[in-house]
């Protein structure tokens, strides 16, 4: 079972309130991703120049980079209504049958964690992504027969940390795709920066970015930090995050200069000091730290591959010697 850690990038309950009044309304608010937000906004200008709904959009990347603020942006902009649910929420064809009749014309359906669906409930949505369609079977055996009830033109808004796992006939029937990236330092900074104005928190540039750098390239992380220094800067300073008192807040939380925690610290020393630096396979590398392998592919490896600090390989997992410099270690001869 994952450990409860401040950095990680899924949603937690605390996140939710403040999510909610951090959110950005519109395009002009919304921060980075900016190859992204220049492509939706001429698909949703052509769109509603022909008077016509936006296509499908498929939203895909790591948690916490804004796909659910995305989708409420472009039912704004598109001055649409929005209905929100989740694939796993969706447990039977009739459920999604009885959201779908109750959309209107132009209507925005967002769907997180669309990966998710159950294949039977995927089925259902084919003709009504395709043909604004509802295909339902009415009674049982020889005397069952097929009704086509027409439902109103909408968008689809699907979003998935998963985009290898969707069906090929769901991924097709999507017209628009976007990939989210991580954000670099300096739109983290201006992130910051607003949420603080939003919170009505004291922060200097310098403090900002302290809390940017060690966000791992996600806003939900930033955000989740920014308030934790905020605590600490009213109980141990004046309430003014400055530089040295991010540093010392962050430090207090065992967050290092690379956003890397104890969890993190603890899985690269395993492999280093019980190891020899690797390779070790998944199942042994679990065993060792008392992980769930599971939860060290999803959760704990991918930064740390993103970071060049481990590398995988067809034995198992090595860690790099970038690893062994961050972490101060000499490096062994393990090749």
């Amino acid at each position: 079972m994952e450990e409860e850690r401040i950095i990680t990038s899924s949603l937690k309950g605390e996140d939710v309130e403040a999510e909610y009044s951090l959110r950005p309304k519109s395009m002009n608010e919304y921060i980075g991703q900016e190859k992204v937000k220049e492509n939706l906004m001429i698909f949703i200008e052509a769109a509603k120049k022909r008077g016509e709904t936006l296509d499908h959009v498929l939203l895909y990347g790591p948690p916490g980079l804004g796909k659910t603020t995305l989708a409420n942006i472009i039912s704004n902009e598109m001055g649409a209504n929005i209905r929100i649910t989740s694939g796993p929420a969706i447990e039977r064809p009739g459920d999604l049958a009885s959201i779908l009749t109750n959309l209107n014309n132009g209507d925005v359906l967002f769907i997180d964690e669309i990966h998710r669906l159950n294949r039977t409930v995927e089925e259902v949505l084919y003709p009504a992504m395709e043909d604004y369609a509802l295909d339902i079977i009415i009674g049982k055996g020889p005397s069952a027969r097929s009704i086509r009830l027409d439902l109103p033109h909408f968008t689809l808004i699907g979003a998935t940390t998963r985009a290898g796992m969707l069906t090929s006939p769901l991924r097709d029937r999507f017209g628009v795709f976007n990939r989210l990236e991580l954000y670099n330092e300096i739109e983290l900074q201006r992130i910051v920066e607003r949420s603080s104005k939003i919170l009505k928190i004291l922060v200097d540039k310098a403090g900002a970015g302290e809390i940017a750098k060690r966000a791992r390239g996600t806003p939900r992380i930033a955000n989740r930090l920014l308030k934790r220094v905020r605590d600490y800067a009213q109980i141990r300073a004046d309430g003014y995050i400055t530089l040295p008192i991010a540093n010392e807040g962050l430090n207090l939380l065992e967050i290092d200069m690379l956003g890397l925690d104890q969890v993190d610290r603890r899985i690269l020393k395993s492999i280093i000091e019980k190891f020899r630096g690797g390779p070790v396979g998944l199942d042994t590398l679990a065993a060792a730290t008392g992980e769930d392998s599971t939860t060290i592919e999803d959760v704990y490896e991918p930064y740390l591959l993103q970071l060049g600090f481990i590398s995988r390989t067809p034995r198992g997992r090595v860690v790099t010697h970038l690893a062994y410099k961050h972490l101060g270690i000499p490096m062994i001869d393990t090749w």
